[in-house]
């Protein structure tokens, strides 16, 4: 058998030109901060790239999938420096994230000490990361990145993969997500518009439609027996004032009476049907009902051209 020879690409310049213009754009694609996420144990849904913090602008800004942590992510193709350890904490505060990814080339000593010590020294939400980005290939293989954890909080590792605690309640909700997964596969319009996420003990699932800032949300609200779709707003009232202002045109096109809430920060709009999800044998009609929904929806966020 015939082995192909593993090389490392050094000069990470002759992959991404610029940092900026180039390795930022890349890893902001979708495929690649699910390789970033997957390395730490988090999905990550980009919010923004070069996203404002007063004068400054971190390289990445976005969210947790499915607990809406912040996260920033600062770039630095070359060794670490004091300049960039002081903007990760700026760009931290700034944002009020907290998951904060530092990717560099090398890692300099002082500063795995510095990331070692914010975990020590911070509260227990907060998650600091140094990490290092390398490039293979084999022979004239196409190059491949790598990325290494080189600094992370103590109890990371153990905290992803703990399990087995769950309570009956989110054993059942997660279940139904799981079934709901199963289910969509074989609707194939909706499996055409939507891409699948990873199912949660929650009472929430969240569809991407290409924007971030809304989302499909759909729910099952366990105490009053019903489940909920509709469209959450994350921070623009503007956008929510003009879903508002075409609220005959959504019912007529979503086929049901809009429910509104606008809290200080968030917005949403959303339909409601009276559904007890502890009826397992009624499951189907659930997943039926926020097929359908979910496609309606997506008709009006085409309709309202933003």
């Amino acid at each position: 058998m015939k082995l192909g020879k593993l090389e490392q690409i050094t000069d990470l310049h002759s992959i991404w030109k610029n940092e900026a213009t180039d390795f930022t754009p890349w890893l902001a694609k979708e495929e690649n901060l699910t390789t970033l996420g997957d390395t730490i144990g988090i999905d990550i849904i980009l919010e923004e790239t070069e996203s404002s913090v007063g004068d400054f602008s971190v390289d990445i800004y976005a969210s947790e999938e499915y607990t809406e942590r912040k996260i920033v992510i600062e770039n630095q193709l070359k060794e670490t420096n004091h300049d960039h350890l002081g903007k990760i904490i700026t760009y931290a505060s700034g944002k009020n994230a907290e998951i904060i990814i530092w990717i560099v080339k090398k890692a300099r000593d002082e500063h795995k000490q510095a990331i070692e010590w914010l975990n020590q020294h911070t509260d227990d939400k907060f998650a600091f990361f140094l990490i290092e980005i390398e490039v293979w290939k084999i022979n004239d293989s196409e190059p491949a990145p790598k990325f290494n954890i080189v600094e992370r909080p103590n109890d990371w590792a153990k905290a992803m993969i703990k399990s087995g605690n769950l309570s009956e309640m989110e054993n059942l909700k997660l279940s139904f997500w799981q079934n709901f997964n199963t289910n969509a596969s074989e609707n194939a319009e909706f499996s055409m518009n939507f891409k699948q996420r990873k199912p949660q003990p929650q009472q929430w699932y969240d569809l991407s439609v290409g924007s971030p800032a809304y989302h499909i949300s759909l729910t099952v609200k366990t105490q009053k027996n019903q489940i909920t779709a509709g469209i959450y707003i994350d921070n623009d009232k503007t956008i929510y004032e003009k879903f508002r202002e075409n609220e005959s045109l959504l019912e007529e096109v979503i086929g049901d009476k809009i429910e509104w809430r606008d809290a200080k920060k968030s917005s949403s709009l959303f339909v409601i049907k009276p559904f007890d999800i502890s009826k397992k044998d009624n499951w189907s009609d659930a997943f039926n009902w926020y097929y359908d929904k979910c496609l309606r929806l997506k008709q009006v966020i085409i309709k309202m051209e933003f």
